[in-house]
């Protein structure tokens, strides 16, 4: 079942469970304006809402995932205190960042700067082999924003962070899996397919039970020994027991025995 919807900057498909949605503002390289911040806020807002859809595939129409922030509006920002409108730049790859939503970035093409951002911000990264992966802050003589160092730190190790933020090197998508900044590499043609694939697993399952999940991950960040990992698993682990998908497994799991048995 395919559904679509279309504001101005940014194309919703409905692929069963998976939501894609694609960045369509080709001309400017899908650039992180004002405009496709607010439409991101809205259709996460309106995808979260939605029990129909377990999972969103994020890409870019024409040959940019996307280029990072608009100019003049970071030149705007710069005027103000640290803690004024610069944070506001960042909101549409923030709250992709903090959906409960299992996300996959489907990298097309160049994705730089705060279009890095939003592709550190999903959970999957699957790159088109023309996938570029650019940090480019220190190239516009901009220090990184929006959590860029820990997003890149966290998802590989530091000599790759410090490869890519200092010494300008810019990723190919065979190299960025060869780094860990990608799961997958796979022909242009069949990025937004297998990306869809990928988020449809996760969207096959209970969609509380996945948002739970998911946000214990993040919890991890702050764990450093066994007992406390094993105590941070507890109380979530006793509640998906109670949960229909638990208890009708286990259900229809000893039926298979006991009729095996028979």
């Amino acid at each position: 079942m395919q559904q679509s919807e279309h504001m101005s900057l940014l194309r919703i498909e409905r692929r069963n469970r998976v939501a894609v949605l694609t960045f369509d503002d080709p001309d400017r390289r899908n650039v992180v304006s004002n405009e496709m911040n607010d439409e991101l806020l809205t259709a996460f807002d309106e995808l979260e809402a939605d029990e129909g859809v377990g999972a969103v595939v994020i890409t870019g129409e024409g040959r940019a995932f996307c280029a990072g922030a608009v100019l003049d509006d970071l030149l705007e920002a710069g005027k103000g205190e640290a803690d004024g409108t610069l944070p506001d730049i960042y909101r549409g790859f923030l709250r992709v960042a903090h959906t409960p939503l299992p996300t996959v970035a489907a990298v097309n093409g160049a994705a730089v700067g705060a279009g890095m951002n939003m592709v550190l911000a999903c959970d999957l990264v699957v790159a088109a082999r023309s996938a570029r992966f650019d940090s480019r802050f220190l190239t516009i003589g901009v220090h990184p924003g929006g959590g860029h160092t820990w997003r890149l730190r966290n998802i590989t190790e530091l000599q790759t962070a410090k490869a890519m933020v200092l010494f300008e090197q810019v990723l190919d998508g065979e190299q960025a899996v060869q780094r860990g900044v990608a799961w997958d590499c796979v022909d242009d043609s069949q990025l937004v397919d297998r990306a869809v694939d990928y988020a449809a697993k996760a969207a096959n399952h209970p969609r509380e039970l996945v948002a739970i999940t998911k946000q214990t991950l993040h919890d991890t960040a702050a764990v450093n020994e066994s007992t406390a990992a094993v105590r941070l698993e507890i109380d979530p682990q006793v509640w998906s027991m109670h949960q229909p998908a638990f208890t009708e497994m286990v259900t229809k799991l000893k039926a298979k025995i006991a009729g095996s048995q028979g």
